[in-house]
């Protein structure tokens, strides 16, 4: 495998789903899992089939029309569980079982009312049980956020033994700082035996608004898959995002890693599911929303009229949106006012712009935005505005 690749595992129908309100339907789930395969991600996570007879429908729909996509399915560390899981994928062409159980402290003793040694022992018994079905086996530590590094090696340890061949290490309730997380994947990089022969995954989520900045740090000491959900959906805070991973990836070539991912297709998979879902996206959202690539501040349109690149990052052709916006306020300077008006196709002198400007601030200080029914309006009173 690419050491350099790194592999993008979506949940958006299974972790994104959790949200309350974003329930989907099987047409609902397949119509995203195509549009994903599409967009190049590398793993699908359909769903988590034990837990209605419509998730498995649909999970199992989702692994019949698959291409060359792994499609995984969620179980607990629990024989059912897992049995309902290998039915549920067993047409997919790459199918993966995701089964495991918390590790923390906390989960043992709150959760389980168990003992670390019994938890090894559950660990274990699940991958072995899962390996009878599938040969793709991924383990999680839920709550390995919060779990004692050597512990948590342990566990990694014994079922690599038994087939594990990718390791999740979610930072469950979205605790860890950054270095935090990153020392915990290095570590486990260091003391695991034969963990060079699976695949470590991040799966983070954002309490702290820490899930992508923890995602990157995890690649950065090692982790070579990032669990997402388009949009960042996910229980309560949310998930990773998975356009804002990939562009980070994409922006910093010299880090030496790349994905599969379509670009190009972020943002219109990131409409479908907010409109499949009825979950709006947030207009600041880095990468999707719909001011991401909008300029306001007259002193920004400047600059971005003169070269784009002055205040932004990333084209927003690269994440399929047609071109920057130049939004007119109050905040708006003659630059931005010249350049809509060029493109409503008036070329007006500097001395006209002047007079017109400074009655376009009296229609933007009533409003909260200029629109261009308004600017064509002005050009009505043109002749009436500079006689006066």
């Amino acid at each position: 495998m690419d050491k350099n690749r790194i592999q993008i595992f979506d949940t958006t129908l299974r972790d994104g789903e959790q949200v309350p309100g974003c329930k989907l339907n099987k047409d609902q789930k397949l119509r995203l899992a195509a549009q994903l395969e599409k967009l190049g991600v590398d793993v699908i996570e359909a769903g988590f089939p034990i837990s209605s007879p419509g998730d498995y429908e649909a999970v199992e729909a989702i692994a019949k029309a698959a291409g060359d996509v792994t499609i995984c399915a969620l179980s607990r560390a629990v024989e059912r569980d897992i049995e309902t899981a290998a039915a549920a994928i067993k047409s997919a062409r790459l199918p993966r079982i995701h089964t495991g159980i918390g590790t923390s402290d906390s989960h043992i003793k709150y959760k389980f009312n168990s003992t670390r040694e019994k938890v090894i022992e559950r660990a274990v018994a699940a991958v072995k049980f899962a390996k009878r079905f599938v040969e793709d086996v991924e383990f999680y530590a839920e709550d390995a956020g919060r779990t004692d590094n050597e512990f948590l090696a342990r566990v990694c340890e014994e079922v690599l033994k038994v087939g594990a061949t990718v390791l999740n290490i979610p930072d469950t309730t979205g605790y860890c700082l950054p270095n935090e997380y990153g020392s915990k994947i290095k570590y486990l990089v260091d003391h695991v035996k034969g963990i060079e022969n699976a695949t470590i995954s991040t799966h983070c989520h954002n309490d702290l608004g820490l899930a992508t900045a923890n995602s990157i740090e995890g690649v950065i000491n090692g982790a070579r898959q990032i669990e997402c959900t388009i949009n960042g959906l996910g229980e309560r805070a949310g998930n990773t995002s998975l356009e804002e991973c990939v562009m980070i990836i994409s922006q910093h070539p010299y880090l030496g890693f790349y994905t599969g991912i379509n670009t190009k297709g972020l943002y219109p998979i990131s409409r479908l599911v907010s409109d499949e879902m009825g979950m709006p996206v947030q207009p600041n959202k880095a990468i999707v929303g719909s001011n991401a690539f909008a300029h306001s501040s007259g002193i920004h349109q400047d600059g971005v009229i003169k070269k784009r690149e002055t205040y932004e990052i990333i084209d927003p052709i690269e994440v399929g949106v047609d071109k920057s916006s130049i939004v007119l306020t109050a905040r708006s300077g003659r630059a931005a006012l010249a350049y809509r008006l060029k493109e409503l196709g008036h070329d007006i002198t500097k001395l006209e712009l002047d007079t017109i400007y400074q009655k376009f601030l009296e229609i933007a200080d009533r409003k909260k935005e200029v629109v261009d029914a308004d600017l064509l309006g002005l050009m009505e009173r043109k002749s009436e505005l500079l006689s006066s």
